[in-house]
């Protein structure tokens, strides 16, 4: 994978961010029965994925990547946008520290499940797993917003504009 195409998931995940900002916080939280309930929780546990895979086994930067149910409670979307940001860190950081050996294995256990025995997985693995994770969850946040009433904004890949989708092309040339 190459780091313009995660920032394709960055530019499809905001279309997302800014339409659930125009939620009113009833719709929001709502919880429907499916998925991680709400439109916001379903959101957190996205971000809560590359927290725990990226920031915690791959970069072993926190032994806490997953948020208490309370400090859920609480957020809002600009806390949510927050916790995205250092998730694009992790992604980054990622990037930068495995670009050579993002196929080599690494075994450990997992902070946030130590009932779990040890894990082998690769950096590109876990890479794709978080991004798989997240459109997977999106189609959630998607039927969500439909069951709300409200019209989900195009957030796949092949809905960005022309210039952005071709950025990769134009930069191997």
């Amino acid at each position: 994978m190459e780091k313009q195409e995660y920032e394709w998931v960055k530019q499809t995940r905001q279309i997302l961010l800014a339409q659930c900002k125009g939620l009113n916080e009833g719709d929001f939280t709502k919880e429907l029965g499916f998925g991680s309930q709400s439109v916001r929780d379903s959101l957190i546990h996205i971000a809560g994925c590359y927290h725990a895979w990226l920031g915690s086994f791959v970069l072993l930067q926190t032994r806490s990547p997953l948020l208490t149910k309370e400090v859920i409670s609480n957020m809002q979307i600009s806390d949510i946008q927050l916790y995205f940001e250092q998730a694009d860190a992790y992604v980054d950081a990622v990037f930068e520290q495995f670009s050579d050996n993002f196929d080599d294995i690494i075994e450990g256990e997992l902070a946030w499940r130590p009932e779990v025995n040890s894990i082998r997985k690769t950096p590109r693995q876990l890479l794709m797993h978080t991004i798989t994770h997240e459109f997977h969850h999106k189609g959630q946040i998607v039927a969500m917003l439909r069951l709300l009433g409200h019209i989900p904004k195009h957030t796949d890949i092949i809905g960005l504009p022309d210039k952005e989708v071709g950025s990769v092309a134009s930069s191997k040339e």
